[in-house]
């Protein structure tokens, strides 16, 4: 069949376009042979010889708006592409900044940039940071998040343990990860006996304290379990999005019957960012991912770690978890990955006081000092944030 080149496809362009950066490595030959192939692959995906002239070639390609050496080894690039292939979901984005271009190496995504119209379309926060210190009637200090583990415990111990942290005082409790729907502890019956612990103590103290359990599975299952654990008392909810989707995740965040902050737990996410040459920089797939998808707080792990994170990634994450971004509010990153108190001035130093601490098992080193444990950890932090200019 002839190339219908020149006939109207019907396809109509506003003319307003989003971009995306990438670094993109080898020489300039290789950099400018990748650059072009992006423009086709993340769009038609299809051979240039059977790509018409027109519409579909004039303005729905993308389009290398600059291509820069960082080293002879190392480009940037950025490419912009039209609105009309975004449809407000973070799958469409995602689709968008990296989805074919995933799959060959030596492209990494590294920024995007979203028009707010764009950007009014998608999910983004239902709280964000200061919705949150509403909440938790915490103006200013650092946010402190314990972490009901190990998986094995009894739905029983888990909230005696929930009891304790409540009782020093934390502003969050999460769930492990790794606690699912077990047999050996069903959901239902931890989230109840989680949820009841953690309101006693808060009655005994005047203090709120969020409990976020961990839902996870297909559709159907999850949103049943946010609705059961909206019911038990819970505070909030902790998701994979990894796991999920960032769309469940999006879906959760507009969701009108169910009001909750939502936790981004970066579970499964590792491989796209721990090869420096290629996937999602951490500042997009901890900051900007979460926070358009409707996380409230995003957890990843913090430099010094055995994580292939680096200080500068970090400084990134918590930039574009405040920065400026059309209708979507700002949220809250982490310090997170066993982190001691012995780290608290230099995290409040590095982050500053709009941070949550995600307190790792030190604090369990003395079974029956764990409450007095959190407490002391409360008044270093206060005491750090006091001090801080």
């Amino acid at each position: 069949m002839p190339n219908s080149s020149s006939r109207n496809t019907g396809l109509q362009f506003s003319g307003e376009r989003f971009s995306v950066e990438y670094r993109l490595h080898g020489s300039a030959a290789d950099a400018r042979r990748r650059a072009d192939l992006l423009c086709i692959d993340q769009t038609v995906e299809a051979a240039d010889h059977v790509i018409p002239s027109g519409t579909i070639r004039d303005h729905l390609l993308g389009r290398v708006i600059q291509l820069e050496a960082l080293t002879p080894k190392s480009h940037r690039a950025v490419v912009t592409f039209p609105v009309e292939l975004l449809d407000g979901t973070p799958s469409a984005l995602l689709h968008m900044i990296i989805g074919m271009a995933g799959l060959q190496g030596q492209i990494r995504v590294t920024d995007f940039s979203l028009p707010d119209t764009v950007i009014a379309r998608m999910a983004g926060p239902r709280f964000g940071s200061q919705g949150l210190r509403d909440l938790l009637r915490v103006p200013r200090r650092p946010l402190l998040c314990a972490v009901l583990k190990p998986l094995g415990y009894s739905p029983q111990q888990l909230a005696e343990l929930a009891h304790e942290f409540a009782l020093g005082e934390v502003d969050l409790i999460k769930d492990d990860q790794s606690l699912r729907d077990h047999p050996f502890c069903r959901f239902e019956e931890r989230v109840a006996r989680c949820a009841e612990a953690i309101a006693k103590a808060s009655r005994q103290t005047g203090k709120p304290c969020l409990y976020a359990p961990h839902i996870s599975g297909p559709w159907t299952s999850l949103i049943e379990q946010a609705a059961k654990a909206a019911q038990a008392g819970a505070g909030a909810l902790l998701i994979c999005p990894g796991l999920t989707g960032f769309d469940t995740m999006a879906s959760l965040a507009q969701l009108s019957s169910l009001s909750l902050p939502l936790i981004a737990h970066p579970d499964f996410l590792g491989s796209h960012y721990v090869t420096t040459d290629s996937g999602i920089a951490p500042p997009v797939l901890f900051g900007l991912l979460p926070r358009l998808a409707g996380a409230d707080i995003t957890i990843y792990p913090t430099y010094g770690l055995n994580y292939p994170i680096s200080e500068k990634d970090c400084r990134q994450i918590a930039m574009v978890c405040r920065r400026a971004l059309g209708v979507c509010p700002p949220i809250l990153p982490t310090a997170a990955g066993r982190i001691t108190a012995s780290r608290i001035r230099e995290m409040v130093t590095f982050y500053g006081s709009d941070i949550v601490f995600i307190l790792g098992s030190d604090l369990r080193r003395e079974p029956t000092r764990i409450r007095s444990a959190c407490l002391d950890f409360l008044r270093l932090v206060e005491a750090e944030r006091s001090s801080s200019p």
